[in-house]
């Protein structure tokens, strides 16, 4: 990534409230056109980091720039050339899907607003239902209409936090597939999210645990760099399995898929010894397996310490 490629660069970006620091100097580069996913437990300092990159929040510490301006000095800059989709629905229900989305456009001072609805309502497959009152939505088609309304005025950033939440899998599958196609022209996104899939759809990911940048990269690199050997063990009484396992040697992790046992750890070699006992027994079979970036998730998570101890 060239300086020139850079929309975000910043350095040791931290904020505090009261006594508490609950974002501890994180630093984090975006290209543009390029989708980020920040991952981490709740709390952990997510939506904070993403609201001081585009300037909604002044840092206590750090410096950088978004979209080429500073992110401590140039806020009321940059956070007109950002749409922010928040989790909860924050339009007006009691106006149609075209009410709102010209109501948005005289919020902007846009110009020629008939035409620019008109566009957006295409864009995002919304024009069969212009007339439809926002209220009456289900929830797939209420996220996008709030989609449609934060890149009505064009942003270079879109800033998404938890934005599938409550929706189901095809709606959401459609709405990946529209922040795909923006990111193919060069908008830059950054999501918040709890779901593994919609992480492995963005570019590249960053693993934020209770204020700190514990990891990022691609999905394949985080997982390559955690570090972890996994294995499956089925067999019947999973339950006493995990327990018999919860504290060997080279265990770090277990948790259950289905008919199975996922069992993570750091020492691949002490972990197989643990493991080979298992295999000889009747009725249990052990086989190694791909780690996962939920793996990855909980064993990040479980090593970290909470900020609100």
């Amino acid at each position: 990534m060239t300086a020139a490629d850079k929309v975000i660069a910043v350095h040791d970006l931290t904020k505090r409230f009261g006594d508490r620091t609950v974002v501890d100097h994180v630093s984090i580069d975006v290209s543009r056109g390029e989708i980020l996913g920040f991952l981490g437990p709740n709390g952990s300092g997510k939506t904070t980091t993403i609201r001081m990159l585009c300037g909604l929040l002044e840092a206590d510490d750090g410096s950088g720039t978004c979209l080429g301006f500073d992110v401590r000095t140039q806020s009321d800059a940059i956070k007109r050339q950002v749409g922010y989709m928040t989790q909860r629905f924050s339009l007006y229900e009691d106006l149609s899907i075209a009410e709102n989305l010209d109501f948005v456009a005289r919020v902007y001072g846009l110009d020629r607003r008939q035409q620019r609805v008109a566009e957006t309502l295409d864009r995002l497959g919304l024009g069969a239902r212009r007339a439809q009152l926002a209220g009456t939505l289900s929830g797939g088609w209420k996220q996008r209409l709030a989609l449609a309304a934060c890149i009505m005025h064009e942003p270079r950033l879109l800033l998404l936090d938890e934005p599938t939440a409550g929706v189901d899998p095809k709606a959401r599958r459609d709405f990946w597939d529209q922040i795909h196609a923006l990111a193919a022209e060069g908008l830059t996104v950054l999501v918040s999210t709890h779901y593994m899939d919609e992480a492995e759809r963005c570019h590249r990911i960053a693993y934020i645990a209770y204020g700190r940048l514990l990891t990022e990269g691609t999905v394949a690199e985080v997982i390559g760099r955690a570090g972890l050997a996994t294995w499956t063990v089925t067999g019947r009484r999973l339950l006493g399995l995990a327990r018999r396992l919860e504290q060997a040697p080279g265990v770090d992790l277990i948790a259950s898929f289905g008919m199975a046992l996922h069992v993570c750890g750091t020492d691949a070699q002490a972990l197989a010894a643990t493991l080979a006992p298992l295999a000889a027994e009747p009725g249990i079979t052990v086989a190694p397996a791909a780690t996962t970036l939920e793996d990855v998730f909980i064993h990040l998570m479980n090593r970290s310490q909470d900020n609100f101890q």
